[in-house]
């Protein structure tokens, strides 16, 4: 039997997006548009449209189609503006759609590999980096995440330029609370919660516990 994956997606945007005061238009009709299933792990494409995260890698996930348009959503994504997708290809493709120039950072090896492969025409460029790694100070108007943080980097707030919005998940318990920061025109970064959820932890990205008699 042949999936239907335009009435998915269209069942999706409905049901999971619009109805969670997702209102962006840009962000419905990218993620409308973009095929989530090229994004699961090989035989997981029926996952695709789920109300589930979704694993691309092992141990790599995409956030469910709830959490993921709240977060775009959150950034308020223009087309033009330069756009960093750490960990985040589903994202990274539906930022291109709305027509940011995106790039998408990835850990070398299976994560990097599936995602070359998924993202192939739909305008992102892949680049192998440590999730973890500083780039150039304040070259993006819009940073992304899809997998959780027990906190943000510190390298990551430094991406932001002016006017730039980080979208990530913190998570240090069963719930973790997304959250948005913002960088004004002084240079400060505000920050304030969004929603609730419960994106995985991404590998290295966990407290490592301390040593105790």
């Amino acid at each position: 039997m042949t999936t239907d994956y335009g009435a998915a997606r269209e069942n999706m945007v409905e049901n999971q997006v619009r109805t969670n005061d997702v209102t962006d238009l840009d962000v419905q009709d990218a993620m409308r548009a973009v095929p989530r299933e090229r994004f699961c792990a090989p035989g997981k494409d029926y996952l695709a449209y789920a109300e589930a995260v979704v694993e691309y890698a092992p141990g790599w996930f995409l956030m469910e189609p709830r959490d993921v348009s709240k977060l775009l959503q959150a950034v308020r994504p223009r087309a033009g503006e330069k756009a960093l997708a750490i960990c985040a290809p589903y994202a990274a493709a539906v930022l291109a759609r709305i027509g940011l120039d995106v790039t998408a950072r990835l850990p070398e090896g299976a994560p990097l590999s599936a995602c070359q492969a998924a993202l192939g025409d739909l305008g992102v460029r892949a680049v192998a980096a440590d999730p973890k790694a500083a780039g150039e100070a304040g070259a993006y108007d819009v940073v992304v995440c899809e997998g959780a943080v027990e906190r943000v980097p510190q390298a990551w707030l430094d991406l932001l330029g002016r006017g730039g919005r980080l979208a990530v998940v913190e998570r240090m318990g069963p719930v973790g609370k997304a959250r948005l920061y913002l960088r004004g025109d002084d240079g400060l970064v505000a920050r304030r919660e969004v929603f609730d959820a419960t994106a995985p932890i991404m590998p290295g990205f966990e407290t490592v516990p301390g040593f105790a008699f």
